[in-house]
């Protein structure tokens, strides 16, 4: 099986990338078409974000604090830097910020109700017990029975379960899928990624859905035991763009990754389709949700979102960070797709959703340089210099003027650019060739917090916005700060942040 898996991954990779490598992660066998050493010299790879030791990762899964540990779960393709071949991969940590790789949680089982994949789903503790709720994906025995239709797969989606007994390491699925169809007379766009959470003495769950030619669904059942379950009917729905489209979740008529939970007085609802994450807040009573308010998210790579509650019980979000660079890149370069920084969540008064990177992340920080406005800042802003792709920085500067910040290399090579113009509609920011509007309204200063991590970059404005950008270019020098007028520059602070692994491959 190992040998006929190892011809078609190289049949698939071609002539333009290394011949593959076999290495082992505990007791788990995968296949990487890059050498190690190649990888921990990739300056695009990131150094301080959460990815695997090699190949693809995507949407974030169950992640869960558990006997002292946070765990976080992944769409993983062991075979290579390209999307297939779904598996849960699996990694600890006791911080959310230095990672432990474990071996995989979940593969697909041969000639079983999951065998072209296992997908996205939750994690909850029934009785203690840790419990694994996914969308598992087949073969259709009929056209009817196909629910997932993207314009390339033709699949049959039912979500399935599985039990831990020894610390969330290895897993034991039912013989049988929970939910084998949808409601009976629904023609779905799609039927996956299930959030489930208890209600009371009872148990729902959340599936992402949708109706052709109107718009995305979440589907809302209802469950003893979360073995038997009960549809209820949809929690939320929504409207396409009314533009055809192979995918539906292209043009909105699909909404995939649902995440439902509790936020202060009010809940939120998380939804990605159209390659954004939206959230939805508003009111939860009787089983009946009413959004008022609603937003992006992220504004830029950015997909796939699945919330945790912190030891401290504070919501902390993560995203999953995609590739934008072509398919053949990044096979070559042997990783795709990234983990984003945990993110801590929490409502204001009028439901706007906030968004904080989580204080753990300080951890990280490294050299330290401080600069207020006065008359001797451009000149030391002039000494500043980031090693190694990794940092973050904390700008402040006032909201009535127009401001520039700039990385560049010593051969004044532009890697980032941020500007912003007040007499721009809407308080937008540019983050190099992408705009993103704050959503705070007040006169008080702006804030950003750039973080800078190999090809990655994450921007927070105002703790009410943000961006993740990609760049793909890899200076040969320290990058440089460049503010070209600093009128309207309050402070700037630079951390060196420090990498969670020696060689970019470990946690």
């Amino acid at each position: 099986m190992l040998v006929n898996l190892r011809r078609r991954f190289l049949g698939q990779l071609g002539a333009a990338t290394l011949s593959p490598l076999l290495w082992r992660n505990d007791s788990t066998w995968f296949l990487q078409a890059t050498p190690p050493s190649r990888l921990a010299t990739d300056p695009l790879r990131p150094q301080y974000h959460l990815l695997p030791p090699a190949n693809w990762m995507n949407d974030p899964n169950g992640p869960i604090w558990f006997n002292g540990r946070y765990h976080m779960f992944y769409q993983y393709n062991p075979h290579g830097a390209f999307w297939g071949s779904m598996h849960w991969g699996h990694a600890t940590s006791p911080d959310m910020v230095h990672w432990h790789h474990e071996p995989l949680a979940l593969t697909p089982t041969p000639g079983g109700y999951d065998r072209d994949g296992v997908f996205s789903g939750c994690v909850v503790l029934d009785r203690g017990v840790p419990t694994l709720i996914y969308t598992g994906v087949e073969p259709p025995a009929t056209p009817a029975e196909a629910t997932l239709r993207d314009g390339s797969h033709s699949w049959r989606e039912v979500q399935c379960l599985a039990v831990s007994h020894d610390g969330l390491r290895t897993w034991r699925k039912l013989g049988e899928p929970i939910l084998a169809s949808p409601p009976p007379g629904l023609v779905v766009t799609g039927f996956r990624d299930p959030c489930v959470w208890q209600e009371g003495k009872e148990w729902r769950m959340a599936l992402g859905s949708g109706f052709a030619g109107k718009g995305g669904a979440i589907l809302l059942y209802r469950s003893p035991d979360l073995r038997r379950w009960t549809y209820l009917y949809p929690l939320a729905e929504g409207k396409g763009t009314g533009q055809p489209s192979p995918n539906p979740v292209d043009n909105g008529e699909m909404w995939e990754c649902p995440e439902f939970f509790p936020l202060g007085d009010r809940h939120v609802l998380l939804i990605s389709t159209m390659g954004k994450v939206l959230w939805k807040s508003g009111t939860y009573a009787g089983g009946q949700f009413s959004p008022d308010r609603e937003g992006e998210v992220d504004s830029g790579a950015y997909y796939a979102a699945r919330t945790m509650l912190d030891r401290r019980g504070q919501r902390i979000l993560w995203g999953w960070i995609p590739e934008r660079r072509p398919e053949a890149e990044h096979r070559a370069a042997g990783w795709a797709g990234v983990m984003s920084l945990p993110r801590v969540l929490s409502l204001d008064s009028g439901g706007q959703l906030h968004m904080a990177p989580a204080p753990a992340i300080e951890a990280l920080r490294g050299e330290h340089t401080q600069i207020r406005a006065g008359i001797d800042s451009s000149r030391r802003l002039r000494t500043l210099q980031i090693r190694d792709l990794a940092a973050e920085f904390r700008i402040e500067f006032l909201p009535d003027s127009a401001f520039l910040f700039q990385l560049q290399s010593r051969q004044d090579d532009p890697f980032l650019e941020i500007a912003y113009n007040p007499a721009d509609t809407g308080r937008e920011l540019r983050l190099n060739g992408s705009r993103f509007a704050l959503a705070s309204t007040t006169q008080a200063p702006i804030v950003l917090r750039p973080f800078v991590d190999g090809s990655v970059v994450e921007l927070f404005g105002d703790n009410t916005s943000a961006i993740t950008e990609r760049v793909y270019r890899a200076p040969q020098t320290p990058l440089r700060v460049v503010v070209p007028r600093t009128k309207s520059l309050l402070s700037l602070d630079l951390w060196q942040m420090r990498p969670i692994s020696t060689d970019r491959l470990t946690g």
